[in-house]
């Protein structure tokens, strides 16, 4: 049995970064740039009016100055000449600014009749004016990230079509189990509804990876080799179930009959101790624990570092300290993650019942509290150690 930092460095080290790929603009979102894009022009690309108004060639301008209008810019549409002294340019938001002016009147501030427009309140310092490149020059980089909505609006200003990304690693998830049986399904004594694959797919689909759910396998060993032999061609190969030390538990027979490489197998945490992992031809192989939540932790603990790594990014699972809500009691020779949440006081209540088996205290917690190794009982308001949970 060895320790979760060396689990972590073992599962780490069966991954790599994904080959690189390029995606339409319009398919960005939510992906990792692999390498930095540069702009290709400044922006804006060139002076602009930020108002609805009148521009005009005037250092100062006080109430009652009087300019002739002599033609109109529109975004889009630049005005043919230039602006002069005395004179003025009809002009809308985001159109070029005409040589030789120097503010923006806004259109509340003055009174037109004909091709004149007069000032009638004093328009203060105020240009109203973008200069060019007032957002970001040409060469300006955006590096590498996961790509929200923001990232993808600017890399579109920045003159790009399409990016370079990080492929999105395929997650083969299989569930084994004689006692499983399909959400929706009518039970019959003895069976249990599958719970932990459609967990991990929507954890990892969140992570920007590609999960793939196989067919549920029965316990037998024919029944996970045909299992096995469908995940051909999946980056990561998770199995759930199984991975214990039972009768019935026969991943770890099945995956080393396929020719997985065993790297480990149990590692001192709860939830979560039966884990194992190894190389299964070209890709990593995780045995999950059967209970829900041993197997949702171990998602969040170890796989979804790995799926990080191999999009990237950094893998180091985030942490953050808060105090106790109420006191908790000493903790014993492994590693525990305690489910809790975060209150509005901004303390941590861990939950009274942390059987591994109870997804709804899963659900209505937003965190895991990290308690090392006999670690001392915990009066209310100590600092604890915490890993958010992942959307």
């Amino acid at each position: 049995m060895i320790s979760v930092a060396a689990a972590t460095e073992a599962l780490l080290a069966l991954v790599r970064a994904m080959p690189v790929e390029a995606v339409p603009l319009a398919r960005a979102g939510g992906r990792v740039l692999a390498e930095p894009i540069r702009a290709r022009h400044d922006q804006p690309p060139f002076p602009a009016s930020a108002m609805d108004g009148y521009a005009v060639a005037a250092d100062t301008v006080a109430p009652d100055d009087a300019f002739t209008v002599i033609g109109e810019a529109a975004a889009g549409h630049a005005f043919a000449g230039g602006c002069g002294p005395g004179q003025a340019v009809r002009i809308f938001t985001g159109a070029p600014l005409p040589p030789g002016a120097t503010r923006v009147l806004i259109q509340e501030d003055v009174a037109r009749d004909g091709d004149r427009i007069t000032v009638t309140a004093d328009p203060g310092d105020a240009t109203h004016i973008r200069a060019a490149a007032s957002d970001f020059e040409a060469g300006f980089a955006l590096h590498p990230r996961r790509l929200n909505s923001r990232d993808v609006a600017l890399a579109a200003a920045m003159g790009h079509a399409d990016l370079s990304v990080r492929r999105a690693p395929e997650v083969a998830i299989l569930m084994t189990g004689d006692e499983l049986r399909a959400p929706g399904t009518a039970l019959r004594p003895g069976e249990i509804v599958a719970s932990n694959g459609y967990g991990l797919a929507a954890m990892l689909r969140a992570a920007g990876a590609s999960p793939r759910l196989l067919p549920m396998a029965r316990d037998t060993g024919e029944s996970l080799a045909a299992a096995l032999d469908m995940a051909a061609g999946a980056d990561l190969v998770l199995t759930i179930g199984g991975a214990s030390v039972g009768d019935h538990d026969l991943v770890a027979g099945a995956a080393g009959a396929a020719g997985m490489e065993l790297a480990f197998h149990r590692v001192a945490m709860r939830p979560g101790k039966p884990l194992l992992a190894g190389r299964l031809g070209a890709a990593a192989l995780v045995g999950l624990p059967g209970n829900p939540v041993s197997a949702m932790v171990c998602g969040v603990i170890f796989v979804l570092p790995m799926v990080r790594k191999m999009l990237g990014e950094d893998p180091t699972l985030p942490i953050e300290t808060l105090p106790l809500a109420a006191p908790i009691p000493a903790n014993g020779p492994r590693e525990h993650y305690m489910r809790a949440l975060r209150l509005p006081d901004g303390r941590c209540r861990v939950a009274e019942r942390q059987d591994s088996a109870l997804l709804s205290v899963l659900a209505a917690s937003d965190r895991l509290v990290l308690r090392p190794p006999g670690d001392a009982a915990r009066p209310e308001d100590d600092i604890v150690r915490t890993i958010p949970l992942p959307a």
